[in-house]
């Protein structure tokens, strides 16, 4: 556990990719197993601990320490984790030694809502400062500390000079802590057999274009589609869907999981049908629909009947057996359309591609999408095999404009990791009627990304001097500063009190010269609503 806790505090301070794919790299080679199994599963936020939760944590901090100062001591730290790994009393008699990683995965999985508030002092107990903070956050799971799951198989591969895209593909048909895997590429060993497994392919990605003009004879063009990328696996009569990231979300779209009847695996995007059927094929209802079923452990009868899912499918990596990633992508397109008859309707259909004579038409057609389905165009050379990762030149994404509102901050609380010293997500509202006749603000959305860090900064002084009121760690500001909001679309909600739900909002401006009774109302946003 020492170990982890020193890579952990490390990865915490490193800004730097290279030192942090450096960092990991050195810990897998020079740690034994299965320690440096379980601390990949931690970094690519594979473990789970249901009955340790971050307010069981706060709960028993309170209970040794005047609940004032861990009050005090958290908001001014900005981080349950670091608050709780420094205050934490020394235990009144000597502790059993520091647990291995091992030791301490198999105490907190053994772990139950009954017995947490017994056993996880215990083992809090019996750590330093450093350690706690790295307990704290791998039985929690809010590691924030700037690797992302991608970086960790990444210095994974680094480590022993094996290549990222086969670690990404046998990732998915094991399990923590992953001897196989390290058996094969630590130890030069046979690779994991997966051949029975329904396995994840790592998706093939695309580069946002930029100002650059294609040659429409070199590359296609096809809608992009607003839901989530997914992937279809049927291997030895068992069928899996995967989403981008690589989780197998087939208990959520359960209607899919029967649709694909013979070994393939195909790529596209998950969407559901609904009361509006927009886009100029129709069948797609906005992402606010699909939003509803995401993430739920169990789906209702009435949700299959109202929301039923379905795959526009955009192509081809395996069928019956033949590996067609290295063809080209007009082949892998001959070969996807000639599936189609295979499929069952109602589940699948097939992107179809934009007709237009040069780039220019194409722009302009771009410009008139506007559906709540489409989020932009796809440009994809005719001639690219399937390979993972962004390769550039490939595959282009060209999202359309996204739309613009002036709103008026209304509340912020501080980030998480770098950004817990900071105010950095932003609530914000439109008036919902005339502000010189006394109209309120309602909320409308949040954002904490589209700014610099000078920004930030200049956001951050902004909420500590214009604070007018305090709800936990939430401060409420002055209504005197405007924001540019960017975002893709909004959709009714009965979840919120405006009745309206952005998507991706974004703060494209902050709009020091505008006062803030000028900010828009909600009718703007009202009528932007497309569903």
């Amino acid at each position: 556990m020492q170990a982890f806790a020193h890579l952990i505090d490390r990865l915490t301070y490193t800004s730097s990719r290279n030192a942090k794919l450096a960092l990991i790299a050195d810990y897998l080679r020079t740690t034994p197993d299965p320690d440096r199994g379980w601390a990949m599963a931690a970094l690519t936020g594979e473990l789970d601990f249901p009955a340790v939760k971050a307010a069981t944590v706060r709960r028993l901090m309170m209970e040794r320490v005047d609940p004032t100062l861990y009050a005090l001591s958290r908001d001014y730290v900005g981080d349950t984790a670091e608050t709780v790994s420094l205050l934490w009393p020394d235990p009144p008699v000597e502790p059993p030694p520091p647990p291995s990683l091992d030791e301490v995965v198999a105490i907190l999985s053994a772990m139950t809502r009954a017995n947490v508030a017994g056993e996880l002092p215990k083992l809090l107990d019996r750590l330093d400062a450093n350690a706690r903070y790295a307990l704290i956050k791998l039985a929690t799971g809010a590691m924030r500390i700037g690797v992302s799951a991608r970086l960790a198989k990444t210095a994974f591969a680094q480590a022993f000079d094996v290549p990222v895209e086969e670690v990404e593909e046998y990732w998915h048909g094991i399990t923590a802590p992953y001897p196989d895997l390290f058996a094969w590429a630590a130890k030069g060993e046979a690779p994991p057999d997966l051949d029975s497994v329904p396995l994840f392919r790592p998706f093939m990605l695309a580069h946002p274009l930029e100002e650059t003009e294609l040659d429409l004879t070199e590359y296609a063009a096809e809608w992009k589609w607003d839901g989530i990328r997914v992937q279809l696996v049927h291997v030895a009569g068992e069928t899996r869907l995967y989403s981008r990231s690589g989780d197998d979300i087939s208990h959520t779209f359960p209607e899919m999981t029967d649709a694909l009847p013979f070994p393939a695996v195909l790529d596209g995007e998950l969407l559901v049908r609904g009361a509006h059927q927009g886009g100029e094929e129709g069948g797609a209802a906005s992402f606010n629909a699909l939003q509803q079923r995401l993430g739920r452990k169990t789906v209702s009868k009435k949700m299959l009947a109202e929301a039923p899912a379905f795959v526009r499918l955009y192509d081809v990596l395996l069928a019956d057996g033949e590996d067609l990633r290295e063809l080209g992508w007009q082949q892998r397109r001959a070969a996807l359309e000639s599936l189609m008859d295979r499929l069952d309707p109602d589940r699948f259909d097939i992107s179809s591609l934009i007709e237009a004579e040069d780039f220019a038409a194409l722009s302009a057609i771009r410009e008139k999408a506007r559906d709540d389905a489409i989020e932009g165009v796809m440009l994809k050379r005719r001639d690219s095999p399937y390979v993972a990762g962004r390769r550039t030149g490939l595959w282009y994404k060209w999202k359309r404009d996204p739309l613009l509102i002036d709103c008026v901050l209304m509340y912020a609380q501080r980030g998480s990791g770098k950004r817990s010293s900071f105010y950095s997500d932003f609530t914000f509202g439109c008036w919902n009627g005339d502000p010189d006749k006394g109209a309120e603000l309602l909320p409308v959305g949040k954002a904490y990304f589209g700014f610099t860090d000078e920004e930030l900064k200049w956001l951050d002084r902004h909420v500590r001097q214009n604070t007018v009121n305090r709800f936990g760690p939430v401060r409420e500001t002055d209504k005197s500063l405007v924001l540019e909001i960017a975002f893709d679309s909004v959709h009714a909600s009965k979840r919120h009190k405006s009745g309206l739900a952005m998507r991706f909002p974004r703060i494209h401006r902050i709009r020091k010269d505008k006062p803030a009774h000028e900010a828009d109302r909600i009718e703007a946003l009202q009528a932007l609503v497309r569903d």
